[in-house]
């Protein structure tokens, strides 16, 4: 399993937070220590390709270390949130639920927009459709507390940043999810960073933000499982040297439309789980949740 999502985050270039806990559910692992241990898996792979990012020098370190500051206070409030959902016995009807509508919104938008791709690629004749251009200005750039980016060559207001980190932070506690799918369009076309810098920075919020995860989980909520952990981090470094071969061989936008149907994919399974009656009505759980 861990060959698989490595392969997968190998050849779409994403962490595999949102592949890997959604598996480990399907494999009968409970959401809790799916969730905590997957973050592992998040964290590998991050680290992997940020130390890549970093030898060519196309990480913006004050961008990525303002994101970690966001992501860092929202882990804070994912932790204790999973924490009241465990507490609560919610914990696997909302981690599933937020995994369909996160996975069913972000796939569904980026279907649309690889066919539109693909689309406007076939009609110039097969020649790649220009996206939009960072640097020109939204509503984000009319905020107050604005801070410089050389890196970047960004003059943005601070306030959008953190609470970019601070969501994928929410969604690294809950989720288990790096959540490099959602900040990597949001750091092109909200905040307008050059895509040359947006994957390296955002794998270096992300190595960062999934540690602290790691260790809040394991400190208050006892949900790692260091075994797994392990074996799913030599399984996801092997598979993603494969991936990356692999991927050189499809364009752009060709793998962001299979990424999209396997993001659908996962998001429709999970849907199904939670609508068809199960094999078995009733289990029974001990205190940590764990089905006996």
């Amino acid at each position: 399993m861990g060959a698989a999502v490595g392969f997968l985050s190998g050849l779409f270039g994403v962490g595999g937070g949102f592949l890997i806990t959604p598996l480990l559910i399907f494999y009968n692992i409970s959401p809790a220590i799916a969730v905590a241990t997957g973050a592992n898996q998040v964290i590998a792979s991050s680290f992997s390709g940020a130390l890549a990012h970093y030898k060519r020098r196309t990480i913006d370190l004050k961008l990525g270390t303002m994101l970690l500051i966001g992501g860092t206070g929202g882990s804070l409030i994912g932790v204790w949130l999973f924490g009241l959902l465990r507490t609560l016995g919610q914990l696997d009807l909302a981690v599933s639920l937020l995994y369909v509508v996160l996975l069913g919104t972000t796939g569904g938008l980026m279907l649309n927009e690889s066919i539109r791709s693909l689309i406007a690629s076939r009609r110039s004749g097969g020649a790649p459709a220009s996206l939009r251009r960072p640097g020109t200005h939204n509503w984000v750039h009319g905020l107050p507390l604005k801070m410089r980016f050389p890196a970047s060559r960004l003059y943005v207001s601070v306030i959008p940043v953190l609470a970019l980190g601070f969501f994928i932070g929410i969604l690294a506690a809950i989720m288990g999810v790096g959540g490099g799918f959602i900040m990597v369009p949001a750091m092109i076309y909200l905040l307008r960073v050059p895509t040359n810098v947006v994957i390296g920075t955002s794998l270096f919020q992300i190595m960062f933000t999934a540690a602290v995860t790691t260790v809040l989980q394991a400190w208050t909520n006892q949900t790692i499982d260091v075994v797994l952990a392990f074996l799913l981090m030599i399984g996801g470094v092997i598979g993603a040297q494969f991936g990356v071969s692999a991927g050189r061989k499809l364009r752009g936008d060709q793998l962001r439309a299979l990424l999209a149907i396997l993001v659908l994919a996962v998001g429709v399974r999970l849907g199904l789980e939670l609508v068809v009656e199960p094999d078995a009505l009733y289990s029974l759980a001990s205190p940590t949740g764990e089905v006996e």
